[in-house]
């Protein structure tokens, strides 16, 4: 009942927000901090208490279709990154918003979002995720479009497309493996040898499926909708390009991959090798992409659409080195990401500059904003010992253990990427402490002048990069806790 108290509570306190409006933004804040720490607690206590349970069968349907939930060695990982950011999300959002409107609706589906997050992590099988992934879509929908002017609207048309394009892609999948397949999701696959079936058409809805899937992880070519929906409030793509829907998509291709068809029915075949070239071509585009954008928020994006295939490029390696190093990146990207997207809307929010070359010269005037952006963004192109290079130099070794041809175009995609990375996140760094001279700004800047934002979007800031650090120092013993949780 943990896991169900976990996924409802917000759904229920994001409810409740619709109907009564808190008369000052600190009981507001309260309201929502407690909610979203009180699920955070559920949620933590669930994935300690029931792991490794029974399945938790809450509807069933007929046949093989039931609503179903379990507390597994994956939804513990992704769970557990969800619940710890989700917090820390609502406090930094608490101040951005102040200026942006509609609070109580915001945060209504804020909190709505996350139980949709947990109730993905939660699935027990394909169609429970499948149905939780669809109301992500829905509960997001509305905070992309928040602004609801011509650019948030056209934003959300374009998200809605993609996603109802890669859920038509997911739904044939999820059939052939609810007919082929176990009811339950299964580590090493559910897929049945023993009914008899067409290898290759199996194979075919396994590509459907990762391509469908892949759409919130921004996999080449359905990424477009994430540049878009870098419209949306600050706090909002944060959690989007951090936490909530693009590693829900990286969440569904390892269930898929994973889980659901096997490694022992793709490992070796075409389908395999389409996959792992459609990882290695999305890192090195989103990479060039960041560094030919000016747009700070949506350079952030551009890399997220990079990193994310960085993940999914060790998952379809096959391998257990590959999945391990492919869930040590996915939690140290989150945190990564979150904090680097916290800083540029610290810099709209306090500064209101949003694009690379306005913030030139800016390092000093915002000291805390910049030494976390800093720190991250280190973090990002995998300077050791912080979180991203063990991560980074994992994906590498496990590709190339692949062989060729696929394996080591995977290895010089990372590579590249990194080289593109320090390129990408250095010039961002390096204009703003080191302007150029017709740029220098004049005079010493007293500690009472600087522009930081208040201590409910510092506070996030200084905590994030400390676990970017701490995560960095402890990458060794968390990616053998990561195996454990995963394998036993």
């Amino acid at each position: 009942m943990l896991m169900l108290a976990a996924i409802l509570l917000p759904f229920i306190t994001g409810g409740v927000l619709l109907f009564w409006h808190p008369k000052t933004r600190a009981i507001r804040r309260a309201y929502v901090l407690c909610a979203s720490t009180l699920t955070m607690v559920l949620a933590l206590s669930a994935i300690i208490t029931c792991r490794g349970d029974e399945p938790l069968v809450v509807l069933w349907m007929g046949g093989l279709l039931s609503i179903a939930f379990r507390v597994d060695g994956l939804s513990a990982i992704f769970g557990a990154m969800a619940s710890i950011l989700w917090p820390i999300a609502c406090l930094y959002a608490d101040e951005y918003m102040v200026k942006e409107g509609a609070q109580d609706r915001f945060f209504s589906l804020y909190l709505a979002s996350f139980g949709v997050t947990l109730g993905i992590a939660f699935a027990a099988n394909i169609l429970t995720m499948y149905l939780f992934y669809e109301l992500l879509t829905l509960s997001t929908l509305p905070l992309v479009m928040h602004a609801m002017d011509a650019k948030a609207r056209y934003a959300g048309r374009v998200y809605l497309v993609y996603s109802m394009a890669g859920a038509s892609l997911g739904f044939i999948a999820m059939i052939f493996l609810i007919h082929y397949g176990d009811v339950m999701f299964k580590l090493g696959g559910s897929v049945s040898l023993a009914m008899g079936f067409d290898p290759f058409m199996l194979q075919f809805a396994y590509v459907l499926g990762f391509f469908g899937f892949g759409v919130k992880a921004a996999v080449f070519p359905g990424h477009s909708w994430l540049l878009r929906a870098s419209v949306a409030p600050t706090p909002v793509t944060a959690l989007l390009h951090a936490v909530a829907v693009v590693k829900a998509g990286v969440f569904a291709v390892i269930r898929l991959t994973w889980y659901g068809f096997g490694p022992d029915l793709i490992a070796g075949t075409w389908a395999q090798w389409v996959v792992m070239a459609a990882c290695a071509f999305t890192i090195v585009y989103g990479s060039s992409k960041a560094l030919m954008t000016g747009h700070l928020k949506r350079r952030l994006a551009w890399s997220t659409v990079s990193n994310l295939s960085y993940i999914l490029l060790g998952v379809t390696t096959l391998t257990t080195a590959g999945l391990v190093a492919g869930l040590t990146h996915m939690i140290f990207h989150a945190f990564i990401k979150i904090t680097l997207f916290f800083g540029a809307g610290a810099l709209h929010y306090k500064l209101h500059k949003d694009f690379i070359s306005e913030i030139e010269g800016y390092g000093h005037i915002t000291p805390i904003v910049f030494t976390t952006f800093t720190i991250a963004g280190l973090s990002l192109m995998g300077v050791p010992p912080l979180a991203g290079f063990s991560s980074k130099w994992m994906l590498a070794t496990a590709s190339a253990s692949v062989g060729a041809p696929w394996g080591y175009i995977g290895t010089a995609a990372l590579i590249a990427s990194a080289v593109l990375t320090a390129l990408y996140m250095m010039h961002i760094v390096m204009l703003a402490y080191f302007p150029r001279e017709k740029r220098i700004l004049s005079g010493p800047i007293p500690w009472k002048a600087t522009q930081d934002p208040g201590w409910c979007m510092t506070v996030p800031l200084v905590v994030l990069t400390l676990a970017c650090i701490g995560l960095g120092l402890c990458a060794g013993p968390l990616s053998r806790f990561i195996q454990t949780l995963v394998f036993g």
